[in-house]
């Protein structure tokens, strides 16, 4: 049976490039080498702690001068050509390589980087530390427009592969607390590429949502049984398979929100064994579709793969998907006004019920059409 190849090079300023080459791939091994000449790579941010909440914001101004929605033949994640000297030199399936304006890194240690987590907790006035870290773009496809779910099921299962090594290379490397692999899509929620791409964040801490969720499961350690057992019992499924299964949450934010999550134990992609990810590339990408037919338009989501951390509550905190969408109408978008942005306090303006109606709906559709 044919096996996902992975070929590993570094762009002309050093930074890693990694080809995911699918299980059918018509690729050859050969790959071109990147002749550009490249500026120097910036300098890592700096993070800096709000005493107000604890939380550690970046300051990466590097990513002032980054492309912001260019024409298609000068898409910077497409394969390279005599007129777009692109980030990637050959032709792909899949692609994976360091950000060029990072949020977090390129420094994985340094003088002032973080000394482990109870560095990071310590409450203070001007602390800064250096944010260390790894930004990674993943290409999905050398198509210049599209989304996870325009995947063929082979490409899908490519990406998953992808993000499973991503996970476990980047847990590996030192000061990493926390792998985060995610999708952006539409200009409504902020993309700057139309390029069928998401990307993985590998932080120097535990994100603020991560630490609120270890704040439950603390109180209940076996959080993610109850929450599926109880979610499977509603109204609320939309799509179940042998392996996952996806929800509208019992008190969801937002007009659009669906979670995903394996029916056994597994802390992140890593641990994922070769069934899960091929079940997962059907259905997910089936979930995405389905989420595109409910309007005439694409729908803008962000799908945010949630992990537990790297070296904390690995037996309590289970690999999840949640989309989320700001779409409450075909022409109507949730703002974050007062209340959810100043004070958290969230307001939902389309019942979790009606919103699982209407993406079976959109599942029903999307299934009669051709593959």
């Amino acid at each position: 049976m044919a096996s996902i190849n992975k070929i590993v090079t570094t762009l002309a300023d050093g930074r890693e490039l990694i080809y995911f080459d699918d299980a059918d791939s018509q690729l050859g091994p050969e790959r071109s080498v990147d002749a550009r000449t490249l500026d120097p790579r910036p300098d890592t941010p700096t993070m800096r702690l709000d005493a107000l909440t604890g939380e550690w914001i970046s300051i990466a101004a590097a990513r002032q001068n980054r492309a912001f929605l260019p024409p298609a033949d000068q898409d910077p994640l497409a394969p390279a050509s005599a007129s777009n000297p692109s980030e990637i030199p050959s032709n792909y399936d899949v692609a994976v390589f360091e950000n060029r304006s990072p949020s977090f890194g390129p420094a994985l240690t340094g003088d002032n980087a973080p000394h482990g987590l109870d560095d990071l907790d310590d409450l203070g006035i001007g602390r800064s530390r250096t944010a260390i870290g790894r930004c990674e773009v993943v290409c999905f496809s050398p198509e210049t427009h599209g989304s996870f779910g325009s995947q063929t099921i082979s490409r899908a299962r490519t990406v998953i592969e992808a993000w499973a090594d991503r996970t476990k290379e980047l847990s590996a490397l030192p000061g990493i607390q926390h792998v985060f692999p995610f999708e952006n899509r539409g200009e409504a929620i902020g993309v700057t590429l139309h390029h069928p791409h998401g990307q993985i964040y590998a932080y120097p801490y535990i994100p603020p949502r991560t630490r609120q969720l270890i704040s439950s499961v603390e109180k209940m350690p076996d959080l993610f049984e109850r929450m599926l057992e109880s979610e499977l019992e509603s109204d609320r499924v939309v799509l179940r398979g042998e392996r996952w299964s996806a929800y509208v949450p019992f008190a969801a934010r937002w007009p659009l929100e669906v979670h995903l999550l394996p029916h056994r134990h597994v802390p992140d992609f890593a641990a994922t064994d070769d069934a899960e990810r091929d079940e997962l590339a059907s259905l997910y990408r089936t979930l995405l579709r389905g989420i595109d037919r409910i309007h005439s338009t694409e729908t803008p989501y962000i799908a945010a793969w949630h992990q537990a951390p790297v070296n904390v509550h690995r037996d309590d905190i289970r690999l999840m998907l949640q989309i989320t969408s700001p779409r409450r109408s075909a022409d109507k978008l949730k703002y974050l006004a007062g209340s959810e942005s100043a004070m958290g306090a969230w307001v939902s303006d389309v019942p979790p019920e009606h919103a699982a109606e209407l993406i079976r709906e959109g599942i029903d559709t999307a299934t009669r059409e051709t593959p």
